[in-house]
C-alpha cells in the first residue's frame, strides 16, 4: 500500500486514518485494542485523537481516548509503526489555547499516551480570547522541545489559517502541515469553493485530513428514510435525513455492490481521492465497523463511479 506525504513535510501516512474518538467511550479498552491491532496489521498507521475525547460522555472528563491508546502503545511496543495525532483546546479543564494551557496540555497528553512525542499536534478549535501570536509561539515552543514533530490546525476558518501561517513565516516558525475539516460526500461546503479551506490549505502546502468522513455513520447506509436514529451519534445524523442525501447513499450502495464491499468503503475512497485530501479519518467501535475502513485503504474506484458519486453529491448541494 502506498503511503501519502502530509503537506510539505516528511511525514508519511496511510490513505485512511483511524479516528480515536470512540476509544474509551462506545468501545471499551479491550475492543479498542483489537481494533488498533487489526488496523496496524493491515498497514494503517495514522491514529487520531484529542485530549477532549470523550468528555461529553457521562462520568468522563476527557483524556479517555488518549489513555486507551497509550495503554495499547505500551503493551504492543509499536510506537515506531504509527503516526500519533492529538489535539488541544476542548478538555474541560484545559479549554482554549492560552500559552500555559498548551504547555500543561501537551505534557498531560504525552503522559496519557505514554510516549515522548506526538507526530501531529492540532489546535483543535480557534481561541478568540487568546492573541494568535501567543498560541503560534507556544506551538513552536513545544515543537522545539521535541514534544511534537509537526503543527496542525482543525476547524480554523480560511482567514485564521492565513493569519497563523503569516505569523509563523514572520517568526521563522514551523508552519502547520495539516488541516482537519468537516468534509464528506454530503458535507462539502466547509472545504470546496474559491477562498474556502481547501484552496487556502493548498496555498499553504497543507494536507487535508477530514473528520466526519462518513457523516457520523450516515454514509454507511444504515439509516433509512423515516427512521429515527437511535445510536450514540443519532443527534449528529439528523441534518442528513433528507431525500437528496438519501439519493447520495443510493449511489454509494450501487458502487459498493459492484465492488462487493461495504458502502462505507466507497464513501471513504471517494473522499480519499478528492483534491488536497491526504488521509480521511474514520472511527470504528467494533471489528465489523473496522472492515470497510480496511477495504478503503486500497479500494480503487473506476473514473465513471467517482463521477457518478460527485454528480449526485453536486445535486444534493445545489
Amino acid at each position: 500500500m502506498t503511503t501519502r506525504t502530509v503537506g510539505a513535510s516528511d511525514l508519511n501516512v496511510s490513505p485512511i486514518g483511524l479516528g480515536g474518538n470512540v476509544f474509551g467511550w462506545t468501545a471499551d479498552q479491550a475492543t479498542s485494542h483489537r481494533i488498533l491491532d487489526a488496523y496496524v496489521d493491515a498497514d494503517g498507521n495514522l491514529i487520531d485523537t484529542a485530549d477532549g475525547y470523550s468528555h461529553w460522555a457521562p462520568g468522563h472528563h476527557g483524556g479517555e481516548s488518549e489513555t486507551v491508546i497509550g495503554n495499547w502503545l505500551r503493551s504492543r511496543g509499536r510506537r515506531d509503526d504509527v503516526v500519533i495525532a492529538t489535539k488541544v483546546s476542548t478538555k474541560p479543564d484545559r479549554t482554549g489555547l492560552a500559552v500555559e494551557n498548551i504547555y500543561f496540555a501537551i505534557d498531560e497528553s504525552l503522559d496519557r499516551l505514554q510516549t515522548d512525542y506526538v507526530d501531529l499536534y492540532y489546535a483543535h478549535f480557534d481561541d478568540g480570547d487568546t492573541p494568535l501570536e501567543e498560541t503560534v509561539a507556544a506551538f513552536e515552543e513545544v515543537r522545539l522541545a521535541g514534544k511534537t514533530r509537526h503543527v496542525a490546525l482543525s476547524n480554523y476558518t480560511p482567514d485564521r489559517i492565513d493569519e497563523w501561517c503569516a505569523i509563523a513565516a514572520a517568526n521563522d516558525f514551523a508552519p502547520p502541515i495539516a488541516l482537519q475539516p468537516h468534509y464528506n460526500l454530503v458535507h462539502r461546503q466547509d472545504v470546496e469553493g474559491p477562498g474556502n479551506r481547501g484552496e487556502v490549505a493548498a496555498a499553504h502546502h497543507m494536507g487535508l485530513v477530514p473528520y466526519f468522513s462518513l457523516a457520523s455513520g450516515f454514509l454507511t447506509g444504515k439509516y433509512r428514510p423515516g427512521a429515527e436514529p437511535e445510536s450514540a451519534r443519532g443527534a449528529w445524523v439528523r441534518d442528513y435525513l433528507h431525500p437528496e442525501f438519501f439519493a447520495v447513499v443510493d449511489v454509494v450502495r450501487e458502487v459498493a455492490a459492484a465492488h462487493a464491499v461495504a458502502p462505507a468503503a466507497v464513501a471513504l475512497a471517494w473522499l480519499r481521492d478528492r483534491p488536497g485530501v491526504v488521509c480521511p479519518l474514520a472511527s470504528a467501535r467494533t471489528s465489523s465497523q473496522l472492515a470497510p475502513i480496511l477495504e478503503a485503504l486500497s479500494l480503487a474506484l473506476e473514473p465513471e463511479e467517482t463521477a457518478a458519486l460527485t454528480r449526485v453529491s453536486d445535486l444534493a448541494h445545489a
